[in-house]
């Protein structure tokens, strides 16, 4: 069976970096899928700093978002490129590439999301076909804004027999839950790694917690602990 490769770009909402995973749809050994190739490239401080401020209302935003959409798209070009001379690719090796962009404002329950991006750009830069603005259409069809997620989740980790969860510790945090008799589910529980780093910034000096190496030396809150399982429980089907 040939090799069906396609690339995944992704800014998150912690705004460190950029990484892009060539991952190939078809290996061999009956998995679901095999990554071939992978990089990260850090944000530069600069547009990460225009990034955090266009997440509110300020001047002449129409003209910086523009800007700071093409820095964004020569960077997901460049992390692509990267991705690519790791697993020793060709672009015309590659089906497409999902590149949905940066998030700076995200209002499902009002029917509308909006990222930040360039796909003809990156399109034009890097070689091959790009899939994006995919948010927007599962929103539009009543979703959360996240729809690949909890389909991916399914076909890597669904089993016929176990109930599985997958706690996703992103920017936002998210889970997918994966019952072995019901319809797949996935949604997100809060804030994550975006305030983490905030606060580490703020009170250590750090930009992030390293290997988690601080909040291990953190202990458990058992009846917290117990209330946030309770209300995990409790969510409505």
């Amino acid at each position: 069976m040939s090799r069906e490769l396609f690339v995944g770009v992704m800014s998150g909402t912690s705004l460190d970096g950029v990484d892009a995973v060539v991952a190939d749809f078809a290996p061999s050994g009956g998995k679901a899928c095999e990554t071939v190739g992978a990089a990260h490239l850090s944000l530069p401080t600069m547009l990460r700093d225009e990034l955090l401020a266009l997440q509110t209302a300020g001047a002449n935003e129409l003209s910086r978002a523009g800007a700071a959409a093409n820095m964004l798209a020569e960077l997901y070009a460049d992390a692509i490129g990267k991705a690519l001379a790791a697993g020793k690719l060709d672009s015309a090796d590659i089906v497409a590439a999902g590149v949905h962009g940066q998030t700076l404002r995200h209002r499902p329950e009002r029917g509308w999301t909006l990222q930040l991006n360039n796909p003809a750009r990156v399109a034009e830069r890097a070689g091959m076909a790009v899939v994006a603005d995919f948010r927007s259409r599962d929103v539009a069809a009543g979703g959360q804004g996240a729809p690949l997620v909890p389909a991916f989740h399914a076909a890597l980790f669904s089993l016929p027999n176990r109930h599985r969860v997958i706690v996703n510790l992103g920017g936002i945090a998210n889970i997918t839950d994966l019952p072995p008799d019901g319809p797949v589910r996935g949604f997100d529980t809060g804030p994550g790694n975006a305030l983490l780093d905030q606060w580490c910034a703020r009170h250590r000096g750090t930009p992030f917690d390293g290997e988690g190496a601080w909040a291990a030396t953190g202990k458990v809150d058992p009846a917290l602990l117990d209330t946030l399982l309770v209300t995990l429980v409790r969510l409505p089907p």
